[in-house]
């Protein structure tokens, strides 16, 4: 059973800066690529970012080279960050960690685990 605990998030004013945080048992990594996805009522869950155990990072168009994301491992716990900056109105949305089989194609979420959702505000 795959858990996915987050934390971070909050207002922020455009031009900001966040970090938010995903921990996870590090027997997760390996067998799930980690990362984020967004969402805004009314819309899906948009792809923000993934890495993989061995560190290869993928970034939505929208968040290049403003988002990064790392992961640290600690003994038994993985920790996925995504550090946000320069942050505008349009990001303002619920952050999902996401955990998808490394076995399935990226676009196929149908066995993909997620947080419980962050909320992030970008407002003056």
């Amino acid at each position: 059973h795959v858990q996915l605990v987050e934390s971070g998030g909050g207002l922020v004013q455009p031009g900001g800066s966040l970090r938010l945080s995903c921990s996870t048992a590090d027997m997760t990594f390996g067998i799930y690529d980690l990362g984020w996805y967004r969402q805004t009522p009314g819309n899906q869950r948009e792809f923000v970012a993934t890495i993989t155990k061995r560190g290869v990072t993928e970034y939505a168009d929208s968040v290049k080279g403003r988002f990064t994301i790392t992961s640290d491992n600690a003994p038994n716990t993985v920790t996925v960050f995504l550090q946000m900056t320069n942050l505008g109105p349009a990001d303002t949305a619920v952050y999902y960690c996401n955990a998808h089989p490394i076995t399935m194609p990226r676009g196929e979420l149908a066995h993909d685990r997620w947080g419980q959702g962050t909320q992030v505000t970008v407002s003056p």
